[in-house]
């Protein structure tokens, strides 16, 4: 990543942190099913439609999502599914370390099992 300007890497920051947010990770499994409007994307998070809106405009301006009108509602879909490939790789990484931790305590407890 030494090779990266660093104009490249704040872009990948600003990224990172419209993905940092709970809620908007809710919002896009959500959507993750299909596209949705703001009435279902409400019911299926818990969240309030002022938290949704915002929420979506994020996303939007990011590119995470896009926004089509139908008739008198807006959907909301994914503009990259790949978005879900990213949240795997995290994932797995996540359980790795998890992995190790439950290693070190296990570890740690027959240690003092056995003095």
């Amino acid at each position: 990543m030494s090779q990266i300007p660093t104009s490249a890497l704040a872009q990948v920051a600003d990224y990172f942190k419209v993905l940092s947010e709970l809620s908007r990770l809710q919002v896009l499994c959500v959507l993750k099913s299909g596209a949705k409007n703001v009435t279902e994307i409400i019911e299926e998070t818990g969240l309030g439609q002022a938290n949704v809106s915002k929420h979506l405009k994020i996303l939007a301006q990011a590119g995470i999502v896009k926004r089509q009108p139908q008739g008198v509602s807006v959907y909301y879909h994914l503009a990259d599914p790949m978005i879900f490939d990213l949240c795997e790789l995290v994932c797995q990484r996540l359980e790795v370390q998890l992995h190790e931790q439950a290693q070190q305590v296990k570890t740690l407890h027959q240690l003092r099992a056995n003095p």
